[in-house]
């Protein structure tokens, strides 16, 4: 059965943003070359457990910052989460990227890299173990760290499936 993801609104979180990476880019045309900038950017409210991704890309570094936050606004999504950290372990993949989320104890913090660290830390994960495998290009990390994220399930999800009540797992 397909899940219904409904649209979060960006105007009802207090959204951070974090910047994962700016690339310079070119583009060879017949007078030369033309510079720009490709910025990828995640937003998030630590507090609801809701985060986005998005990328701009425009001739000045802060505009291209600008675009990846109104990009990363209007694909949010929110996750479950335990108390601080996820609640099992789950694979995440995009093209030749993994990334791998292990459920931490308290006071473990995140461990993290890069573009996952930024995705956590925007999503409000405090304690979480994580591996990236393969591809080390930030946009494929970013997007394997999202579908990870998506295949998590809550406590209510698992008991409807098993056909058992929460207290009974």
């Amino acid at each position: 059965m397909p899940r219904v993801i409904k649209k979060l609104d960006a105007g009802s979180f207090q959204l951070k943003d974090q910047v994962v990476s700016i690339n310079r880019v070119t583009k060879v045309v017949k007078g030369g070359k033309n510079l720009s900038f490709a910025a990828l950017v995640v937003v998030g409210d630590p507090s609801a457990a809701v985060v986005g991704y998005g990328s701009g890309k425009a001739k000045e570094v802060p505009q291209a910052i600008r675009k990846g936050i109104e990009s990363a606004k209007k694909n949010l999504m929110r996750i479950n989460l335990t108390q601080t950290s996820v609640p099992h372990t789950v694979v995440g993949r995009y093209g030749s990227g993994m990334v791998l989320l292990k459920p931490a104890p308290e006071g473990t913090g995140v461990i993290a890299g890069g573009a996952v660290r930024a995705v956590m830390t925007s999503a409000g994960v405090q304690n979480v173990l994580t591996k990236s495998i393969g591809s080390t290009n930030p946009h494929n990390v970013i997007k394997a760290t999202f579908d990870a994220l998506k295949k998590m399930k809550n406590r209510e999800a698992v008991a409807a499936l098993r056909g058992k009540s929460v207290d009974e797992l």
